[in-house]
């Protein structure tokens, strides 16, 4: 079943023309099921992702041409998404802009480094992107595997960013049960958002088959895939961006480390900086087929906030699958 499933998904991926009946049929084809923040996800190539997305996700794939100096932000869901992109976008275009006057103090970061699945081809299944300035920056959550073989193939640079899954499910439950709120939907239980993330159902999960796509391939091809974790860019954000600027090929210069440019960019892109600006307070993000408010990618940002809200069967399970699924393979979380 599984092999079939996967076989009919890259016929239809590997055509030439937008087809949007046979995509249709594709995703009616697919195991569903009913989520808690929208109303389905799908299982398509081995991941649940949103259903309403997956038109978007095929348009991506299908449609998207990269270039040698592309640089491509991967995540899970509430992983460090938003903190990567700002200092990303800093660090990439800090010689057009300078603390005073970045884009950051009047955009959001995901306005600034679109999502292929949300923005990118949520607004147009064939973008226009050829007129995008280099170095183009773009973000998914898509899992490696199921990236375009252009982006695969090409000498772009995929930074992945991934954090301890004790804080991810409690961060993912904060986002989503704010999201129902603003649109007055049911709420949810902690408890039955951890037994979903626990079963792999979360989007674009299952979170382990995520996070070890990119890990095995970041140890395979260093210079392809920079595999970053949200504790280290707590515990030490000036290494962390040294690495980040020379993996994308803009060093920090010995002036600009003498001057603290590192550290600038690194208050810049706080969290307390970026939820503190009007833009990040207000609003909703632009061009997604769903809306999302800016002030919902922003609350704690902290290490170990997992002790104030899992109990301790929860963390013994979620610790087992983290031993099952990732610790064999020399993926291992801080934990506070």
């Amino acid at each position: 079943m599984a092999l079939q499933q996967l076989s009919s998904q890259s016929a239809i991926v590997g055509t030439e023309e937008h087809d949007q009946e046979a995509i249709d049929e594709l995703i009616a084809s697919l195991p569903q099921w009913k989520g808690v923040f929208r109303p389905f996800q799908s299982l398509y190539q081995n991941f649940w992702c949103p259903t309403y997305a997956l038109p978007n996700v095929i348009a991506f794939q299908r449609h998207f041409q990269a270039k040698h100096k592309d640089i491509v932000l991967a995540s899970q869901p509430k992983s460090g998404t938003t903190w990567l992109m700002a200092l990303v976008f800093s660090v990439v275009n800090r010689s057009r802009f300078s603390i005073s006057n970045t884009p950051l103090l009047t955009s959001n970061p995901h306005d600034l480094v679109p999502s292929f699945e949300f923005q990118q081809f949520g607004r147009n299944p064939r973008p226009d992107l050829d007129g995008m300035a280099e170095l183009r920056l773009f973000a998914t959550h898509i899992p490696y595997p199921s990236l375009p073989e252009c982006v695969k193939q090409s000498d772009c640079r995929i930074i992945y960013i991934c954090r301890n899954p004790l804080d991810a499910v409690v961060s993912s439950w904060h986002f989503y049960l704010e999201t129902a709120r603003s649109k007055e939907q049911p709420e949810w239980s902690l408890e039955e958002h951890f037994e979903i993330y626990c079963q792999g159902k979360i989007s674009f999960g299952p979170f382990w088959n995520q996070m070890m796509g990119y890990w095995k391939e970041s140890l395979e091809r260093p210079y392809k895939v920079l595999f970053l974790k949200y504790e280290d860019l707590k515990e030490d954000i000036v290494g962390q961006l040294k690495k980040v600027a020379e993996f994308v090929g803009l060093p920090f210069t010995e002036e600009e480390e003498e001057g603290r440019m590192i550290e600038e960019i690194a208050k810049m892109c706080s969290l307390k900086t970026l939820k503190d600006l009007e833009v990040n307070k207000s609003g909703k993000l632009q061009g997604m087929n769903i809306k999302v408010e800016n002030r919902s990618f922003f609350r704690k940002g902290e290490v170990g906030d997992w002790v104030n809200h899992l109990t301790p069967s929860m963390v013994n399970r979620l610790n087992s699958i983290i031993q099952e699924k990732m610790s064999p393979f020399g993926l291992e979380f801080k934990t506070c």
